[in-house]
């Protein structure tokens, strides 16, 4: 019996500090706390309200910088607490983050935690080239990332598949944009012009063929072509877990695919600038 209460009490969960509660952990996911509350010396119990580390997606830091609480010190002298806690960035002073949560103490500092929501919305920040790339269906693309990030792999392939093939004429565009740029010929802009056209995935392909640079392949493969070999699986064939690996794949691609559009826009430029100035060398 003892060795059982030992394997019971290794299983527990370690408790998370409050300040990587709020970071990391998504709505409706109940956790154990160290720190939620913080003794004064007028000897009332409040609620810690520590700097975060998140993402800023203002035009002066595109990173992650400290958040600072905004607001006056919140008693946490009752069991529970339901709160909302505002945060602004200490760089810039624009962006903020608000999290509505359902606290409990426990023992001293100690308590549970959970996040009925938080704006903008919990996940990793999605790159702004794959946001552009998707166009007017961002907002589908990111209720799909959310799917993605809470595990619910029906929702996020299904997004993530009306979004791809909503947008085949960007995706496309894109293609065609980077293939003017580093100057294939004309025969094969003519097959990305003509895919454009054909409203079968498959078939615009097909089209597509090896008229896309070299540059955007993945691995050697036509990014296209792994688009569609995810969309094709059928989504009520499929289970949640297998759609979730699917939906992964789909953005995965999607974001290499503008990366790798981005990196051979630069990398064609300073080519070309080098040797303008190798050009202008030889000449005088």
């Amino acid at each position: 019996m003892t060795g059982s209460a030992d394997s019971g009490a290794e299983d527990a969960p370690v408790p998370m500090l409050f300040a990587e509660f709020l970071e990391s952990q998504p709505p409706n996911s109940p956790r154990s706390l160290s720190d939620v509350r913080i003794a004064k010396q007028n000897g009332y119990w409040y609620l810690k309200t520590p700097d975060l580390q998140l993402h800023c997606s203002s035009e002066a830091c595109g990173g992650t910088r400290f958040f600072a609480f905004q607001g006056s010190a919140i008693n946490f002298a009752d069991q529970a607490r339901d709160v909302f806690l505002d945060y602004v960035c200490r760089n810039c002073n624009k962006s903020w983050k608000t999290f509505a949560l359902s606290l409990r103490s426990t023992d001293g500092t100690a308590g549970t935690g959970v996040k009925y929501g938080e704006l903008p919305p919990f996940g990793p920040p999605t790159p702004s080239r794959l946001i552009s790339l998707v166009g007017a269906d961002r907002d589908a693309f990111l209720k799909g990332r959310r799917a993605e990030i809470q595990g619910l792999g029906v929702g996020a392939f299904a997004y993530y598949r009306r979004v791809v093939e909503n947008q085949k004429n960007r995706i496309l565009d894109e293609i065609l944009r980077v293939a003017r740029h580093v100057g294939v010929k004309d025969d094969a802009l003519s097959s990305l012009e003509n895919a454009k056209n054909e409203t079968q995935f498959t078939k615009a392909i097909d089209l597509v063929g090896v008229a896309i640079p070299p540059s955007l392949l993945i691995n050697g493969h036509n990014p296209l072509t792994l688009l569609h070999k995810a969309l094709s699986k059928g989504l009520h064939a499929q289970s949640d877990d297998e759609c979730l690996a699917l939906a992964t794949s789909i953005r995965l691609v999607l974001e290499e695919l503008t990366e790798r559009s981005a990196a051979a826009m630069k990398d064609h430029a300073e080519l070309k600038a080098a040797l303008g100035m190798l050009m202008k060398g030889e000449s005088s």
